[in-house]
């Protein structure tokens, strides 16, 4: 049976999900979010998969502002699973970088859950939501445990010594996404996988390039440890104000390779069709577009993060809708 909304708009309805009881005196109490309140207490009964679906719904709405532009290029009957892919991401991402106590514990809690899904019946609404995603769509569990080892990865690694290190970290952190969007559209060659790779690979270059100053402030560095050293720029320099000529000559040259990785996968949207072409050339025209507005900062990340206005965002959208000739993206 339905028992409505977990979370409302001022929090976590918690008497539409359970008959009695609430956190009071429990850590979970002191969460805003209630993806990670049930880590702490999770619903006993599960809710429905109707309820869990609303909670992934709105937990992707209110941490992914593009969401609903991208919803409108997919079918309805696709967006409950997207959602719940989005969920799942962000909810373990936030219990890597947010959830109070011991977060490698938590994330090996929510690993138990997730497989729940396989064979079981999970109680966190992320799951039950995913779990029906799973079944539908023959989803394998590898690119979900990936994603949580990333987040293992943040817990007890805060430097990357070269770029292989930082590719391994990709590989889980970003790369089972597009692995996962791929399957749901029916798509499971290896070829086109690793064309996905070379652009989540990128999305996630181009994030850490955004974020050098912000990582740094929580204590991690992920520009490899070599690349620093070989322009002359030290791990203190991430802190400041406005980037140092060796900074900026580093950031020259993340950005130039990052390119790469995009111009190696933008060849995908030759091999998918419909909304999920539009979505990737989306992904990736928003990534390109960053580095671009990284190089217009004279590649300055640190006096201010480089972003696109929602005025560029909608123009971004709107050109391609009308024009998918990537080959005009970048630079060559």
């Amino acid at each position: 049976m339905d028992r409505g909304d977990v979370c409302d708009e001022g929090g976590l309805g918690l008497g539409d999900l359970r008959e009695e009881g609430d956190f009071t005196g429990d850590v979970g109490a002191q969460l805003d979010d209630c993806h990670l309140r049930f880590l702490f207490d999770p619903p006993e009964p599960p809710p429905s998969l109707a309820a869990a679906r609303r909670i992934a719904l709105r937990l992707t709405r209110s941490h992914y502002e593009n969401f609903t532009l991208i919803s409108w290029l997919v079918p309805r009957r696709m967006r409950p699973h997207i959602a719940a892919l989005y969920a799942f991401c962000r909810t373990v991402d936030d219990i890597g970088d947010e959830a109070p106590g011991d977060r490698t514990a938590l994330l090996d809690g929510f690993e138990r859950e997730l497989w729940r899904a396989y064979s079981g019946t999970p109680r966190h609404p992320v799951i039950v939501a995913l779990q029906d995603t799973i079944s539908r769509f023959d989803l394998p569990a590898e690119p979900f445990l990936k994603l949580i080892e990333a987040n293992r990865i943040d817990q007890r690694k805060r430097r990357y010594e070269n770029f292989e290190e930082l590719l391994h970290y990709c590989d889980r952190s970003a790369n089972p996404v597009g692995r996962l969007f791929l399957m749901l559209y029916g798509y499971r060659d290896e070829d086109l996988f690793q064309l996905s790779d070379s652009t989540c690979t990128a999305l996630q270059l181009t994030n850490f390039l955004q974020d050098v100053k912000r990582d740094y402030v929580m204590g991690r560095i992920y520009i490899p440890r070599d690349e620093m050293e070989e322009f002359g720029v030290k791990e203190a320099d991430l802190g400041r104000d406005e980037a140092s000529v060796p900074f900026r000559d580093l950031m020259e040259f993340q950005v130039k390779r990052t390119r790469e990785y995009f111009r190696n996968g933008l060849p995908l949207l030759d091999r998918v069709s419909g909304g999920l072409r539009v979505d990737i050339a989306l992904f990736s025209r928003g990534g390109i577009a960053i580095l671009d507005e990284i190089v217009s900062q004279g590649y300055d990340t640190l006096s201010r993060r480089p972003t696109l206005s929602r005025a560029g965002k909608i123009r971004l959208f709107l050109s391609t809708l009308i024009s998918l000739r990537y080959e005009r993206w970048i630079e060559t």
